[in-house]
C-alpha cells in the first residue's frame, strides 16, 4: 500500500481518490481552483494539512502524477507538465492557482510557461528548476535500510518527520527496478532543465515560501528564484526543510492565505 492510500484510509477517510479516464486525484472543496502538485518521492500525504485548511474555501484538487507508469521515454519533467495540461483540459478548470514542492514545483513552471492563459497564480515550496542537492546529493543506494532511513530524514528539519511509513515507501520505490528507472530518468531530467533563462517570462504573480534550513534547495536557490521571477514574494520559515508544508504546515498554510486573498479573483467560482 502507497503513501497516498495510507494518508486516505488512516487519517482523513472524507477524502477520497477519484478515478475518471485515465486519472486518478483528490477533489475536495468548492471554490476557486488550488492544484496541487506532489514531489519525486511524494504523493498526497505532503499535502495532508493544506487540504484540509483550504478545502473549506477553495477547490483543492490533486492529481496524482504517473511517475512510475509513463513509458521512460515520457519520464521527463515535460511529460509531466503534459500530463498535467491533459488533466486540466479534460477537466475543463478555469484558470487555476498551481501549488508545487520539489519536482512538482519544477513542473509547474513548465506549465506556465506552456499555458499561461490556464494559471492565475503561482506557488512555490522547495521547487527544483535553478538547483537541487536530491537525496544529498547522491542517488539511493538499494538494499540500504539505513542510508535510505538517513537521506530520508536529510528532507526535513526535524528527522522524525521522516516517520517509518515514509522510509519505507522511499525504500521500496528505490528497490523496484521498474521505478528505480524512472526515479532515475526523472532526477537526471530536472538537473538538466535548468530554467533560469526563462523565469523572467514568467508575469503571473508567484509566491515562494520555503523552509529556511533546506539542504536540498538551499535558501540560495529561494533567493534566486526571488530574483529572477518578476512579480513574486519570498518568504522563509524557519527551522524547516525541504516540505515546509508537511513540517510547518500552520506557518505554511498562513502564509498561503495570504498570498491567495491578494490573489484569487471571482472568475474561478464555478
Amino acid at each position: 500500500m502507497s503513501i497516498f492510500e495510507n494518508y486516505l484510509t488512516e487519517e482523513t477517510m472524507e477524502f477520497r481518490i477519484r478515478n475518471e479516464d485515465k486519472f486518478q486525484y483528490v477533489e475536495e472543496g468548492e471554490g476557486p481552483i488550488l492544484l496541487l502538485l506532489h514531489g519525486l518521492f511524494g504523493a498526497l500525504s505532503n499535502w495532508g494539512p493544506a487540504l484540509d485548511h483550504f478545502s473549506k474555501k477553495y477547490k483543492v484538487v490533486i492529481p496524482l502524477m504517473p511517475l512510475f507508469v509513463m513509458p521512460l521515454s515520457d519520464t521527463n519533467v515535460d511529460g509531466l507538465s503534459d500530463f498535467i495540461h491533459e488533466f486540466i483540459t479534460f477537466k475543463q478548470y478555469p484558470p487555476v492557482t498551481l501549488l508545487g514542492n520539489s519536482l512538482g514545483g519544477h513542473v509547474a513552471l513548465v506549465y506556465v510557461l506552456d499555458h499561461p492563459e490556464n494559471v492565475n497564480a503561482l506557488v512555490l515550496t522547495g521547487s527544483s528548476g535553478l538547483y537541487e542537492n536530491s537525496m544529498g546529493g547522491t542517488y539511493p543506494k538499494r538494499q540500504d535500510y539505513n542510508y535510505i532511513k538517513t537521506r530520508t530524514e536529510y528532507t526535513f528539519y526535524d528527522p522524525n518527520i521522516a516517520t517509518k511509513d515514509l522510509v519505507d515507501e522511499v525504500y521500496e520505490i528505490v528497490n523496484s527496478r521498474t521505478k528505480g528507472l524512472r526515479i532515475i530518468a526523472m532526477a537526471k531530467s530536472a538537473i538538466r532543465y535548468n530554467m533560469s533563462k526563462e523565469l523572467k517570462n514568467i508575469h503571473i504573480p508567484v509566491c515562494l515560501i520555503w523552509g529556511r534550513d533546506d539542504k536540498i534547495t538551499p535558501s540560495e536557490v529561494a533567493d534566486e528564484f526571488h530574483s529572477l521571477l518578476p512579480n513574486s514574494e519570498l518568504n522563509f520559515i524557519e527551522q524547516c526543510g525541504h516540505a515546509p508544508m508537511m513540517e510547518r504546515p500552520e506557518e505554511f498554510n498562513a502564509l498561503l492565505d495570504n498570498f491567495l486573498a491578494k490573489q484569487i479573483i471571482p472568475a474561478n467560482f464555478h
